[in-house]
């Protein structure tokens, strides 16, 4: 027992001298370091893990500026885009993700000085992992101010002799291949900025409020969401689709399909309408030349001229040049209350002149004259009704003037089953139609209709009808003449060829202090021409004898 006793207390005390004699080191580690041959290495390698340490902690947190990898990101997008790239700043961050930041890149068409950068970016970040590094993959790529600019095409600019050829072959395509990926891409406060052909015009400018695009490289397509503002007429566009290959070469050649919606669009911009439009539809093509299905709704639009709020639709095919942003309208059907129109024609620019003409053929083969006159005046009811065909150019030039003073029209129509919806005139017409018959007037007798046929033409708010005939029971009306849209005024002149003699029309004394003025007004075949004179006002016309023209025949 004794002996026992005395090797344990032995062993407590070597073993508190030997645990001073490591410095507090655990007993482990200080026996590890103590059979190392060379005892210094081990300092060394423990300063080393320290160092490694405090880098690895330092750059997880503290990101550091490299000219040298700014260089070699100007070189490498310059290869892999064929462009001249400018980049003002480039800082990085190794751990935990690798993540570079950056400022001021602008990548510009080589040799493209006549028109700005084709990319610029105010602020852009990027981040991945080593694993997609390695497969060329980017992980995220966000953008503030993406600035793209889609200059003419040189092939419609200067020719096809004059444009060079783009980079093709082998060599080309082995460099797209070597482009890396992104997997998704961000951008927030950009712009789309097409150039016109026509230096005098002015560049189409679309705000992209944020754009998110997935497997973003030069030689695939690309899935994207984007939400922008239209300029004119403004308005909210929610649109997705595909996009690319890329065409380094052209970028206005870089197909694009996809579909949009269009909304809360302000028609008040064009002075003389009103109305909140919303459309939807389907586009593809190019970037210069967009093939576009789509349909529109407008609940209350209004003609300020007239005043009455109306629901219009309409579903159309239009061709839109992303070079000058001329439109073409291919097929456009608008019914509006029970009239159907269909017009087409373009909307497109002209030198030397700001703003856009809408240049259109007409044709209305199903209509309602109340329809129309309902949108052009003012009063509750339309002073006509009757079945309407028109066929007539429509030409809208820019401006700051009321659609109805700037307006153009040129064209013929047909008024059939015409009635006037004020008892008073409508009484006239009828009164008319049963003098100039030799009838006695018949306040029982049923409401005359009347057509109304010619050719006409608007312009300045003034309608000419250069000739027209007015058809009713009895007789026929040639007249031509003015009516002020704005104004309301009515100016015509004309001839009614009647089936009666003027004697024939009055009763009593009249007709015997008439029988001289029938050999005055008379008419081949029988009846009467009398020259006559409408004037007045819409709601107060004067119709009389145009006693200048009498003994003028």
């Amino acid at each position: 027992m004794t002996s026992r006793h005395q090797r344990a207390s032995w062993q407590v005390e070597q073993g508190e001298t030997r645990r001073e004699h490591t410095f507090g080191v655990p007993p482990r580690i200080a026996r590890s370091l103590c059979r190392l041959r060379h005892p210094w290495r081990a300092a060394g390698i423990a300063l080393a893990v320290f160092i490694g340490g405090l880098v690895i902690a330092l750059a997880s947190v503290v990101p550091f500026s490299s000219e040298t990898a700014r260089r070699q990101l100007i070189d490498l997008l310059a290869d892999r885009l064929d462009a001249e790239v400018g980049l003002a700043d480039l800082r990085l961050r190794l751990l935990p993700r690798f993540q570079v930041e950056g400022r001021g890149l602008s990548i510009r068409h080589k040799g493209r000085r006549d028109v700005p950068p084709m990319i610029s970016i105010e602020r852009f970040s990027a981040e991945g992992n080593i694993r997609g590094l390695l497969r060329r993959h980017i992980a995220r790529v966000v953008l503030e101010r993406l600035d793209i600019e889609i200059p003419p095409d040189r092939n419609r600019v200067s020719g096809p002799a004059n444009s060079p050829n783009p980079p093709s072959g082998s060599a080309y395509s082995h460099t797209i291949a070597r482009t890396f990926v992104v997997d998704e891409l961000v951008s927030t406060d950009g712009q789309v900025v097409i150039i016109p052909d026509d230096s005098d015009k002015q560049p189409k400018v679309w705000p992209i409020h944020r754009l998110h695009m997935s497997s973003v490289s030069v030689d695939g397509q690309m899935p994207f969401v984007a939400t922008l503002e239209n300029a004119v007429p403004p308005g909210h566009i929610e649109t997705s689709g595909l996009l690319g290959p890329w065409r380094s070469e052209e970028p206005g050649r870089t197909p694009v399909d996809g579909k949009f919606a269009f909304g809360r669009a302000d028609l008040g911009v064009f002075k003389g309408i009103s109305g909140v439009l919303s459309a939807r539809g389907t586009f593809g093509g190019t970037l210069h030349r967009l093939d576009i299905h789509g349909d529109t709704e407008t609940p209350d639009f209004t003609v300020a001229a007239g005043g009455h709020p109306m629901p219009l639709h309409a579903t159309y095919h239009a061709v839109v040049d992303g070079t000058n942003g001329n439109t073409i309208l291919d097929e456009v059907q608008a019914p509006f209350l029970q009239t159907s129109l269909v017009p087409k024609g373009s909307v497109a620019g002209t030198a030397g002149i700001a703003g856009r003409t809408v240049t259109l053929d007409v044709v209305m083969n199903r209509g309602r004259l109340e329809d129309v006159l309902r949108m052009v005046v003012k009063a509750g009811q339309p002073p006509m009704t009757g079945a309407l065909k028109i066929r007539t150019t429509f030409v809208l030039p820019p401006g700051d003037r009321d659609v109805a003073q700037k307006l153009q029209l040129a064209g013929t129509f047909a008024i059939s089953g015409t009635r006037f919806t004020s008892p008073d005139l409508q009484a006239k017409v009828n009164e008319l139609s049963h003098r100039t018959r030799g009838q006695r007037p018949n306040d029982k007798a049923v409401p005359v209709s009347s057509g109304f046929t010619g050719t006409f033409s608007l312009k300045n708010s003034q309608l000419t009808i250069p000739e027209g005939t007015y058809d009713v029971p009895g007789s026929t009306i040639r007249l031509s003449g003015n009516y002020g849209l704005l104004s309301e005024e009515v100016d015509f002149a004309g001839t009614a060829y009647t089936d009666a003699k003027i004697s024939e029309m009055a009763t009593g004394f009249k007709r015997l202090l008439l029988k001289p003025v029938d050999f005055i007004l008379r008419k081949s075949g029988g009846g009467s021409a009398i020259p006559i004179r409408i004037t007045g006002t819409r709601t107060e016309p004067r119709l009389g004898l145009d006693k200048s023209r009498v003994f003028k025949r």
